[in-house]
């Protein structure tokens, strides 16, 4: 199969693609994998080729539905809130970035000069869309079935491990407790922010007893918040990818 969305699919495919597809564990097309990863900002940069947020529109209803699907039979006991809930936390931008980062998403988008420049390969928002591109793309190049089994893959790590799963759900929480444990006081957030009023980024970081621990980023303040206590929790549990 071919790419649907245009222009990116004349392109020629990189190395690097082909390393993404192994570790992805799906046999789909190149082109469109490679579109996928790229970044509106790139496409600008580069005569207005085809980029993935139609792709990514078409992943987030297949991850949708695929994890509403998982939860529905994992947990029959859990009510309707409480699953609402939970399916809420494993597609929020946070736990999508923290899936992109445990495969190393990041290394292979392709970014436009500013966006490079200023972290978008660690930026939540961009690895969260990203991961729903991918998840579009494998469902329009091997199917339906093979989408699903991708899906449950990359959430399965969230699943399993209870402390990550709770984390992913609410992390500024969970890091406070953790924090709390280690006897490292209350988190404080500094946050700055960049770009104009209506494609703002904010930048957020998690200090400890006056120590800088971990980074986020993201399209709002509190988004930016939730990457960087995350990513400190992990970092503080041991848990690192």
């Amino acid at each position: 199969m071919t790419a649907t969305s245009g222009a990116a699919g004349s392109r020629p495919v990189g190395s690097d693609v082909v390393r993404l597809q192994g570790i992805l564990g799906v046999d789909l097309d190149l082109q469109l994998l490679q579109l996928a990863l790229t970044h509106r900002s790139y496409a600008y940069e580069h005569g207005g080729i085809g980029h993935n947020e139609r792709l990514e529109f078409l992943g987030d209803s297949i991850l949708g539905q695929a994890v509403t699907v998982k939860l529905f039979r994992s947990f029959p006991d859990l009510d309707e809130g409480e699953l609402a809930k939970r399916r809420a936390s494993l597609v929020s931008t946070v736990a999508l970035a923290e899936i992109a980062r445990m495969i190393g998403l990041g290394a292979y988008l392709r970014l436009g000069k500013g966006e490079e420049q200023t972290g978008g390969r660690d930026k939540a928002s961009i690895l969260a869309d990203t991961v729903e591109a991918v998840i579009g793309a494998t469902f329009l190049s091997a199917g339906p079935d093979d989408a699903t089994a991708l899906v449950l893959r990359l959430v399965e790590p969230l699943l399993v491990d209870p402390a990550r799963f709770g984390a992913a759900m609410d992390p500024k929480t969970s890091l406070q407790e953790l924090a709390a444990s280690l006897t490292l006081g209350n988190p404080a957030y500094r946050v700055t922010e960049e770009g104009p009023d209506h494609d703002k980024t904010f930048h957020a970081t998690v200090v400890l007893q006056g120590e800088d621990v971990a980074t986020g980023s993201g399209s709002s303040k509190k988004t930016a918040e939730m990457a960087a206590a995350l990513e400190a929790w992990t970092r503080l549990s041991g848990r690192a990818a």
